[in-house]
């Protein structure tokens, strides 16, 4: 009898097109997509469930093993960092994790303080650490461009997709940090555990991956 493996997932896009990729695989999954209250779900077959949580708790239920394998954004995982295996990279859910703010405000000036606005709090420790820079890094967790709009922030550091939002505002990128998409991420025990199921679950996965870049 098959081990049963637990996904976690956020519900949304992310969950979406992570179960366009599952049907691929042969997991009759497209139920669990209905609308529903439950929190947790089962494909159809019973072999495989779904828990359905924030973006950001999904690394922490991998890591803890509440659910095997996990689907979830590198910005996440960059600001979790949490102790699981980063497998795939599955190429949807692109963005650009950037400094933002007004189109005059250079970076290159040196400045006793730089105030950042952001959700990302790890990422933007490091990153200004990394470049010896004093910051003072106020937390938001909605409505970041607000920042330098309302002279709470000289600078946000933020996820870009269009960058609709920032032209409306008058605001502007300033500098990439680094390109993010969705990651297939695995719990290191299940890895070993589970591998009669995991393992052949994600070269399955990969080789979709790898056919529609083609």
């Amino acid at each position: 009898m098959q081990d049963k493996v637990t996904f976690a997932l956020a519900k949304g896009r992310l969950a979406e097109k992570s179960v366009d990729i599952l049907e691929k695989c042969g997991i009759d999954c497209r139920n669990i997509l209905e609308p529903s209250r439950k929190l947790v779900m089962s494909d159809r077959s019973g072999k495989y469930d779904f828990i359905f949580v924030k973006p950001s708790d999904v690394p922490i239920y991998v890591e803890h093993g509440v659910a095997d394998v996990g689907v979830v954004g590198k910005d996440t995982l960059m600001e979790e960092s949490r102790d699981v295996y980063e497998l795939i990279d599955l190429g949807f859910a692109k963005c650009r994790l950037c400094l933002a703010g007004y189109g005059d405000f250079d970076l290159s000036v040196p400045r006793n303080i730089l105030k950042v606005a952001t959700k990302y709090v790890n990422i933007a420790k490091d990153f200004f650490d990394g470049r010896g820079q004093n910051v003072e890094i106020i937390p938001l967790h909605g409505s970041i461009e607000l920042g330098p709009i309302i002279g709470l922030s000289d600078i946000i550091l933020d996820i870009v997709e269009s960058g609709k939002t920032l032209q409306e505002n008058n605001l502007c990128v300033l500098e990439e940090i680094v390109n993010c998409s969705a990651r297939l991420i695995i719990n290191k025990v299940s890895l070993k555990t589970k591998a009669d199921v995991i393992k052949p679950l994600v070269k399955n996965i990969d080789e979709i991956i790898k056919a529609g870049a083609e």
